[in-house]
């Protein structure tokens, strides 16, 4: 399998290749050349627990790893995970939640970033090279990042956050990892600025060869992989095609669902629950992709106005038309809205904007009805489910993160306090951080200082 950008300057990259490369050189995200067809396979592995099924389908898309080492790092990924499934499965009547949130740091980030990790040791170690990895995080991906490559001797990890704008509990699964390798760096600004402030450090290539740049961010095409598999696992537990609720951000989550349909996972469609930040849900309904401000919200994971991953979809939407998408994606940039002139004609997604009230509600009902608790990105799924979703299929909510992570919301919805053992012991530990304006001069320089040093 060879991979390739969708703004057609880069082609016939390995696997190893595509993960080192992160962002594609050409300012473009890398993809599959082909998306292999795994219909004629489906009864075979639905016996397959979780691990087995990953190393199934990764390795479809990887053949110059030698298939018993990926096999083997897949496994080791996925022995961090507390439930014995990786995923659990709670049913609330006609719906089901898919729990995404039993690694390390509780979120469904873990997935891939413990698999990523892994990824990043092997190749470079087999290279003899070493890695500085910069990230963007409107909350979990930094957490699930650094625990993927915490005290690696080959890797080191800057992570840019918004500064105040992330539940307190994520920031100190952060900035509580001392490891000399971890840099977490607050940034006066919104994730949006973070997210800039990492592609245009990218699109120095000169700076990016020189400190050697790696990406852990859904830019990263093997967190996108990873993602896939548990739209295969979960699609294959139930008896007709389901429908997936997907809180979405920054499009890499549901974008890999849109992947596993691809591939011929039995599907039936695609929920994109956005909060107040409705950038998506408005392309949708109308085929205008627009910037608008950004909204702080009770799922600040959400709290994104440009989706990094929506390239990737739009180049398929394009039927892979690289001229096409960087004409959109260069009238975008410069204008802050794109548009394809009507609604896009596909009958696989739908999308909603749930707001503050929808989403407390939701954690509300979850608990009087089902005893069961939401975290409030999930809450934002759920409701969008409700509001949604078809009476003939079944419908699959994904919990992308623990409760305990977001104590407040929770509270505020509920009158309950949510723990977490993991969570409960960072309370009180030292701390370590940089503080810097959403400058790109500022950023490069502290990373050259920090490499350097």
């Amino acid at each position: 399998m060879k991979y390739k950008s969708t703004r057609g300057g880069v082609a016939d990259l390995s696997f190893t290749d595509a993960l080192l490369m992160g962002l594609a050189s050409d300012g473009g995200l890398l993809v599959p050349e082909q998306i292999p067809d795994v219909s004629g396979k489906l009864d075979e592995w639905r016996s397959c627990s979780f691990v087995e099924l990953a190393q199934n389908i990764i390795g479809l898309f990887v053949d110059d790893i030698e298939p018993t080492t990926l096999n083997r790092l897949i496994a080791e990924a996925y022995a961090t995970f507390d439930h014995p499934d990786v995923v659990g499965w709670k049913t609330l009547d006609k719906l089901t939640v898919v729990e995404l949130f039993h690694g390390p740091t509780l979120a469904f980030k873990d997935v891939a970033l413990q698999l990523l990790g892994r990824l990043f040791q092997h190749v470079l170690a087999q290279r003899k090279q070493r890695l500085n990895i910069l990230g963007a995080t409107s909350g979990d991906t930094g957490g699930a990042a650094i625990a993927g490559v915490r005290g690696q001797h080959n890797v080191d990890i800057f992570i840019l956050y918004p500064e105040g704008r992330i539940s307190p509990l994520q920031e100190l699964q952060m900035t509580t990892v001392l490891d000399k390798n971890v840099h977490c760096i607050a940034v006066n600004g919104t994730f949006d600025d973070c997210q800039r402030l990492m592609k245009e450090t990218f699109a120095d290539l000169e700076y990016k060869q020189k400190y050697q740049l790696g990406a852990v961010n859904s830019v990263n095409w093997a967190r996108v992989l990873a993602q896939i598999v548990y739209y295969g696992f979960a699609s294959l537990k139930t008896s007709t095609a389901a429908e997936f609720s997907v809180p979405t951000g920054n499009f890499g989550n549901v974008f890999a669902a849109y992947l596993a349909y691809r591939m011929g996972f039995p599907i039936a469609n695609l929920i994109v629950a956005t909060n107040d930040n409705d950038i998506l849900a408005r392309f949708f309904a109308t085929g205008e992709y627009a910037v608008s401000s950004v909204h702080q919200t009770l799922s600040p994971a959400m709290d994104i106005q440009v989706a990094s991953n929506f390239e990737r979809f739009l180049y398929y939407h394009f039927d892979e038309d690289s001229v096409r998408l960087q004409t959109f994606m260069t009238e975008f940039a410069e204008h802050g809205k794109a548009s394809l002139g009507a609604a896009p004609n596909t009958a696989l997604f739908r999308s909603v904007a749930v707001d503050r009230g929808q989403t407390l509600a939701a954690m509300s009902e979850a608990q009087d009805l089902y005893d069961y608790v939401l975290d409030p990105h999930t809450a934002v799924g759920y409701a969008a489910a409700k509001q949604l979703g078809r009476a003939d299929a079944p419908i699959l909510c994904i919990a992308t993160a623990h409760p305990a992570k977001f104590p407040e919301a929770v509270v505020a919805a509920t009158g309950t306090v949510p723990t977490h053992p993991s969570l409960d012991a960072l309370v009180g530990l030292e701390q370590r951080k940089s503080s810097l304006n959403a400058d790109l001069r500022a950023v490069k320089e502290f990373l050259a200082t920090a490499v350097s040093a």
